[in-house]
């Protein structure tokens, strides 16, 4: 049994419910069926078990310490993303023409969740640099890319984003780094960065920063930003990494968890010129940011989801072989114990990971599904609706596993007990590592006010009714199941209260009032995607067990998932019903708390 990924339940959304091969069949992926994706995940799969779960533990008591002016790691860490560069990792999204291999993003997600699963901290290094190729990719001009494309997508120069500073957090208007215009077309960098992840390490050949800064004389807040490529050594004509570009590392963050990725406060100009290239037009920097971090948005959704199945997978075999108690019909103290799964609230916790961590990973990959059909689809009408969509759930595929994959860390660490807190077992590292996605790429609170004043509101709720409506014919055709015509009622109700919540923020005409419950408006809105998701795999499940005779693991499998399906929309869904009338009312018991009420 593998600990890193449920290769079932990885075919059975891709293939059964997402029916991923006609994504194959465009021309863009022709290099890719069935048997090639399955090969690529086999090969993900070794990799990663071979190479980077061994040394997750190493590389969280070992954590990056600053000696003599550098970073110095564990070597494990280089010779898995070796590794992983070795096998094509780097390139598998990107396109032909780019020097990739033209992946369909699902697969790109799935092969990184596995990574994850293993080893986040690791892992990292190798997302942060898939997120600045494709942004390099996107927006850079044919210079930039020829320069330094190959080198990031063969893993040699490793990639970062570098937006928060010191005394500005998540609040990008307000940074002060500046870019300055020299007389050889290159800007001199002056300024600090805070928290940035793969900011410094000795690992790579060079260190790609994508760094924002804001030009002497441009447009005040975030249109006065703009997006520059800042390369930790210059790279010199023939596209060799060279001199030091003055890029100091002034200290090393610890945190919580993913302690094995370098953390770090960078401070650009200060001992000499730092000089970067602009990226695009000048002041659309927070634009060109959002296409790298809506994408890292997803990948840090999965990233949540992929710890909580590392948890689930270790708590699950754990409670089949540790013997504790009696069943609560046996009062014989003479019969031996039986494994704790039997005793029902292991069961309950069980679920409860279940739950959470298949509908969350049914979200990730049908958003990733949802990047393939843009890629894909021609039509200028149709390649809009699915961009609006995926924009819409981009906050909710962030933030709700994120929130709800953390709980099932939690009930992993319960299922242990003792055991759970102590580092015999993975659980409390993996809680660690987990309760870090919480913050990154965006808070809850961001993603709040971002689906229900940008996503929702910008365009007065129109993408999602016309979401809504999908929603209903996947309960429309569950309810003509008798098996599932609870769990439609149930969903089809949910759906009521979310319409006519979303329409009580939209005519509320005080922003302060109407994003005051925003995260909770968000909750409450991830738990309904989240339900439909539940009931689209229970429709799949009770199709594939009227199709053919199955075997006794697939009987299991599908019963697991029809399980699955009434414990989410029976114990969770109805919690999104009191927070969706708490948005509706426009409460403002904590808008109206006073300060001085604190502390």
């Amino acid at each position: 049994m593998s600990m890193i990924v449920d290769r079932r339940d990885l075919d059975f959304l891709l293939f059964e419910l997402f029916g991923v091969e006609a994504l194959l069949a465009h021309p863009r992926f022709a290099a890719y069926d069935r048997d090639a994706v399955r090969q690529m995940l086999d090969t993900a799969q070794q990799i990663a078990q071979d190479r980077f779960l061994p040394i997750a533990a190493e590389v969280d008591a070992n954590e990056p310490a600053f000696v003599d002016g550098k970073v110095a790691m564990p070597a494990g860490t280089g010779a898995a993303l070796a590794a992983y560069a070795g096998a094509g990792f780097f390139a598998l999204p990107f396109a032909d023409a780019a020097g990739g291999l033209q992946a369909p993003w699902f697969l790109h997600t799935a092969v990184s969740g596995m990574f994850t699963c293993a080893n986040t901290a690791v892992t990292n290094y190798a997302f942060l640099t898939i997120a600045a190729a494709n942004l390099l990719s996107a927006f850079g001009d044919d210079t930039l890319k020829r320069t330094y494309l190959p080198k990031m997508l063969a893993g040699e120069w490793f990639g970062t984003m570098c937006l928060s500073e010191p005394q500005a957090g998540s609040s990008l208007a307000d940074i002060r780094t500046t870019a300055t215009l020299g007389e050889d077309g290159l800007y001199r960098i002056r300024g600090n960065k805070m928290w940035i992840s793969g900011g410094e390490q000795e690992i790579s050949g060079n260190i790609v920063h994508m760094v924002l800064a804001k030009i002497p004389g441009g447009p005040a807040g975030t249109k006065g930003i703009s997006l520059f490529l800042v390369p930790k050594r210059r790279v010199d004509a023939d596209g060799a990494a060279g001199e030091l570009n003055n890029i100091a590392l002034a200290g090393l963050n610890h945190k919580m968890g993913q302690r094995g990725t370098t953390n770090c406060l960078l401070n650009f100009g200060e001992g000499g010129e730092t000089l970067g290239h602009l990226i695009g037009e000048p002041h659309r920097g927070i634009e060109y940011m959002f296409h790298m971090m809506n994408e890292a948005r997803i990948g840090v959704g999965h990233a949540s989801t992929m710890a909580a199945l590392a948890g689930y997978l270790y708590s699950a075999k754990y409670a089949k072989t540790r013997a504790q108690g009696r069943r609560i019909d046996n009062r014989d103290p003479a019969s031996p114990p039986v494994p704790i799964i039997e005793h029902a609230d292991i069961r309950r916790m069980l679920m409860a990971q279940k739950a959470a961590v298949e509908g969350a990973q049914a979200l990730c990959l049908y958003c990733a599904t949802l990047v393939d059909r843009l890629a894909t689809e021609d039509d200028k009408a149709a390649r809009e609706g699915i961009a609006a969509l995926l924009g819409l759930l981009t906050p909710v595929v962030k933030s709700w596993p994120s929130e709800h994959c953390l709980e099932a860390n939690k009930w992993a660490i319960q299922i242990l007990g003792g055991y759970g807190y102590t580092r015999d077992y993975p659980l409390e590292r993996l809680y660690r590592d987990n309760r870090l996605n919480h913050i990154h790429e965006g808070t809850f609170g961001i993603q709040g006010m971002d689906l229900l004043g940008r996503k929702v509101g910008g365009d007065g709720g129109a993408t999602l009714a016309r979401f809504i409506e999908t929603m209903r014919e996947t309960a429309a055709e569950a309810s003509g199941d008798e098996a599932l015509a609870g769990e439609a009622d149930r969903l089809a109700a949910g759906l009521d209260a979310l319409a006519l919540t979303t329409q009580a923020l939209i005519d509320c005409v005080d922003p302060a009032r109407r994003l005051a419950n925003a995260t909770i408006y968000l909750d409450a809105f991830g738990h309904v995607v989240i339900a439909w998701m539940w009931l689209r795999q229970a429709l799949a499940a009770r199709k594939a067990m009227d199709a053919a005779a199955l075997s006794e693991a697939d009987e299991r499998f599908y019963a697991g998932k029809l399980a699955a399906c009434r414990y989410f929309l029976r114990y969770e869904l109805p919690l999104a019903a009191a927070r969706l009338e708490l948005a509706r009312a426009l409460d403002t018991t904590c808008l109206d708390a006073e300060p001085d009420l604190f502390g």
